[in-house]
């Protein structure tokens, strides 16, 4: 059975520096870092032979889905904090990272997970709502533009639009 995803940190890391064939130049720094008890936030990798497979037949396994998922649930055991949950939400970090850098590979998305309602878990988790919006419209943005293909611009203009208008009313606030 072929292995598609390596988790790290939290005592659970599966990868090594020498894996970067598998686990890209991000991957295996991570797992190495874990490896010597450096604190990285727990995640997992998923390697180059799932990204080249998806690549190629534009889509999953049914296997590569249901270790991610299991991953994912693992992610979730390891940090008490569940995907999308409305109280305490897990925020993951998309990254890409081949096994050396590649200028125009895919950028990063932040704070996956955050949603119309666990952004409010967000904010009241923190007490600070202007924090918990800021997130949110980064990863707003970041996907519309790395996944959606939507112009970071376009979402710079709107938000130049809302600096502009509370400007003009100091009273508007974060709902």
């Amino acid at each position: 059975m072929v292995k598609y995803v390596y988790m790290f940190g939290a005592d659970q890391t599966e990868g090594k520096s020498n894996m970067k064939e598998l686990l890209g130049g991000k991957g295996a720094n991570l797992a190495e870092m874990a490896n010597l008890n450096i604190p990285v936030p727990p995640g997992f990798t998923i390697s180059t032979e799932a990204c080249t497979h998806y690549l190629k037949s534009k889509g999953l396994t049914d296997e590569m889905r249901r270790e991610i998922l299991s991953s994912v649930e693992k992610l979730e055991k390891t940090t008490g904090k569940k995907l999308g949950d409305n109280k305490d939400p897990l925020l993951v970090s998309v990254r890409s990272g081949a096994r050396i850098s590649m200028p125009g590979m895919m950028d990063t998305v932040l704070n996956l997970g955050l949603n119309d309602n666990s952004v409010v878990g967000l904010s009241d988790k923190t007490g600070n709502a202007r924090f918990a919006y800021d997130c949110y419209r980064r990863f707003i943005s970041m996907f519309g533009d790395v996944v959606l293909g939507i112009e970071f611009n376009d979402f710079e203009k709107v938000l130049e639009e809302q600096k502009r208008k509370s400007k003009l009313n100091p009273t508007l606030t974060y709902p």
